[in-house]
């Protein structure tokens, strides 16, 4: 859309006015590269409404579009009966799909094989799409990025929870269209090699990289996990809701819980003696500031400080012991362990060391573990994260379904293999240099996502320097 300015005053193309929001114009000027024609997006979209009425008895699939280019999805398969909305919408492979609630979220997408056939309520729109114009995969990354979003979000209306996009400006905006091919490249006489093709192909190899980073990850998540239990000489294979007839030693009952074995068995070594947690550490000891100054600063460390994934404190923040009323309170080397649902299936726990004159206070949803041992300290840490005791811990849940907590007499009871010291360490350096290892996928895979789009985004758009 062109727009001259004269100080004040701005000038539009009748020929391009399609919205008569002053607003609108003058926040939604797209800066497209001008490489390439612009076309309306309604020329090579056309909306398909192929009605269908719910019949009881009879399943049906439906969708669900992930947001920001997550793409399209099957949410799942419903019968009839079960279904309110009886007048639907079918929806077939290779068309494009809208979701005119979470536009203005980049909830666009190509519908898959594996949705096609599903339902759709009105909620969304299908499009036909021209393939002789565009790559439906195209359209999709054109649709998500940061300057349509903002159109999408000035395009939609209605009340602050359920803004709907309005089908006629999304069909007016013209986006650049490149060549589809190098074939229809060479036909148009555009020497510049880029077609829609190619851009879809260069982001998805990226996007492909980037997900083998992330897999390569979760990979050596895994490794981490069978080389701790082997060095452990743990075989556990007890699940905790194994069905049949149990058995404990009667000196071994810390109360009547039918779930107690586990703690008892479930790191169970054949390699080294085991002991229960509270033989070795102490489980949310007194920690008080009553005899510190109240201008004393402390560090603050809320949950969301602590990374689930690599069990570390992300921040730590300036607070002050005046400000730790209410808080659960710690102090250097203390382990924190987050008790509550998913924080904790999550493995949100972390050593907390370097804070503010040593003290610190956040989260009353943590235990707090302390040892007199800096080399048991992160033993523990890492028997705490793996997955065996925190899908254990589950079964332990106290609380209504949101607010599931998992007790103190859990860790307490929890009996762990005791290797010597050197065992210990040994572990614990070898995980160590793993999880470096694994930080280093994760930080290459974010890196491929954000070049794929950046990539895309510097061909589309104009330089910022212009």
């Amino acid at each position: 859309m062109e727009v001259a300015t004269m100080q004040n005053i701005n000038f539009i193309k009748f020929s391009q006015l399609y919205n008569w929001s002053v607003q609108y114009l003058l926040d939604e000027q797209f800066s497209y590269n001008q490489d390439f024609p612009l076309v309306a997006i309604g020329k090579f979209l056309k909306r398909n409404k192929t009605n269908i009425l719910i019949e009881n008895g009879k399943t049906y699939k439906r969708v669900t579009i992930k947001t920001n280019n997550g793409g399209v999805y099957l949410r799942d398969i419903a019968k009839g009966d079960k279904i309110g909305t009886k007048k639907q919408f079918t929806i077939k492979s290779g068309q494009f799909i809208v979701s005119k609630i979470d536009a203005r979220n980049g909830a666009f997408g190509v519908v898959t094989d594996e949705v096609d056939g599903a339902i759709i309520t009105g909620n969304f729109w299908t499009f036909d799409v021209d393939y002789n114009l565009i790559n439906p995969h195209y359209l999709s990354l054109i649709t998500t990025t940061p300057e349509f979003i903002r159109f999408c979000e000035k395009s939609s209306t209605g009340t602050t929870n359920r803004h709907y996009l309005q089908q006629d400006l999304f069909l007016e905006v013209q986006i650049p269209l490149p060549p589809l091919n190098e074939a229809d490249a060479i036909k148009q006489g555009i020497p510049t090699g880029i077609t829609q093709e190619k851009l879809v192909a260069e982001y998805n190899q990226k996007i492909k990289e980037a997900e083998q980073a992330k897999q390569n990850a979760i990979d050596k998540e895994a490794e981490i996990e069978t080389y701790l239990l082997n060095e452990l000489g743990v075989k556990s294979t007890l699940s905790v809701n194994s069905k049949g007839l149990r058995f404990i030693k009667f000196k071994d009952i810390d109360d009547w819980s039918t779930k107690q074995t586990d703690t008892n068995n479930l790191l169970f070594s054949s390699k080294f003696n085991n002991k229960r947690i509270k033989e070795i550490a102490e489980i949310n000891p007194t920690t008080s500031f009553s005899q510190l100054s109240n201008d004393l600063e402390a560090s603050f460390i809320p949950m969301t400080n602590i990374s689930d994934v690599d069990g570390e404190v992300k921040l730590y923040s300036l607070g002050k012991v005046s400000l730790s009323s209410g808080y659960t309170k710690f102090e250097d080397g203390d382990l924190l362990w987050a008790r509550i649902t998913p924080c904790m299936q999550n493995g949100k726990s972390a050593i907390v060391q370097g804070m503010k004159n040593g003290i610190g206070y956040g989260s009353t949803e943590y235990h707090r573990i302390r040892t007199n041992s800096k080399i048991l300290t992160k033993y523990l840490h890492l028997l705490l994260r793996n997955n065996l005791v925190l899908n254990s811990a589950k079964s332990y849940f106290t609380g209504s379904s949101g607010q599931q907590r998992v007790p103190k007499s859990f860790l307490e009871n929890l009996s762990i293999p005791m290797p010597p010291e050197l065992v210990m360490e040994n572990i614990i350096n070898t995980i160590h240099q793993k999880r470096e290892e694994i930080k280093l996928e994760n930080k290459l895979s974010k890196t491929l996502q954000k070049q794929a789009i950046e990539d895309f985004e510097n061909i589309i758009f104009k330089p910022k320097n212009e």
